[in-house]
């Protein structure tokens, strides 16, 4: 029996809803549902999911609607379900703060694995923030492990746990080329099945975030032909 985390499942097809409900309940978790993104905000406050899962091709607001909406009032992690070969709503999923994502159809036994996954990942920073001091300072830009923020300049910068994962592999290596793979499993892991663009996307989430300093608003280097790099200097 899995440890008995909660999930909220957000999609208009009932017959799925309930598929997945059994089947993760199946499995310890303590599975609540909606049928669209209405009130999605106010379930997170009261049920306090680990996880949600969120369907983007619903009728009205769409999944990534709902996301957008989402993200200025909770981190917690988004697993999105796509169309089958829609890179376009992937990147977009992951621009506006999604966790990962699964193509419909898509076998529950797949997303069980991810949601091991990202719960697994998402729980990490605090075990990090155990073994060092505290926080990362490069060139005058802090990560603070133990809250997840980052500060510039005085001010503090809330990540996502991507987010945050992210800026502590390219800070651990300041001034040292990191290649897209070797940042992958610096965030996801060797078992993570990403398409080519997801370091990219989130590589330019990172560099927005550091746009309105313009002391440091470079310190994110393109390396042609390998990756990226934080600079140090």
């Amino acid at each position: 029996m899995e440890q008995q985390y909660p999930v909220l499942i957000v999609d208009d097809d009932a017959k799925l809803r309930d598929l997945l409900t059994q089947y993760l309940e199946g499995y310890g978790y303590k599975v609540s549902t909606l049928p669209s993104g209405e009130g999605i905000i106010e379930e997170v406050k009261n049920s306090s999911p680990a996880i949600v899962i969120l369907d983007i091709m619903m009728p009205g607001k769409d999944g990534l609607e709902v996301l957008r909406e989402l993200r200025p009032h909770s981190n917690v992690p988004v697993i999105m379900l796509t169309a089958k070969g829609e890179d376009t709503d992937r990147i977009v999923g992951l621009e506006l703060g999604a966790d990962d994502y699964i193509s419909k159809p898509f076998n529950p036994r797949e997303l069980l694995a991810r949601i091991k996954a990202v719960l697994r990942r998402a729980q990490e920073p605090d075990r990090t923030a155990t073994q060092n001091s505290g926080q990362i300072k490069v060139a005058g830009v802090v990560l603070h492990l133990a809250h997840q923020k980052l500060e510039i300049e005085g001010e503090s910068v809330e990540l996502s746990s991507t987010e945050f994962k992210l800026f502590k592999a390219l800070m651990d290596n300041p001034g040292q080329p990191m290649t897209r793979d070797d940042l992958m499993t610096s965030v996801w892991g060797k078992d993570f099945n990403a398409f080519d663009r997801s370091i990219d996307v989130h590589i330019s989430k990172l560099r927005a975030l550091l746009k309105p300093y313009p002391d440091h608003e470079s310190r994110i280097k393109t390396v042609w032909g390998t990756g990226y790099m934080f600079v140090s200097e």
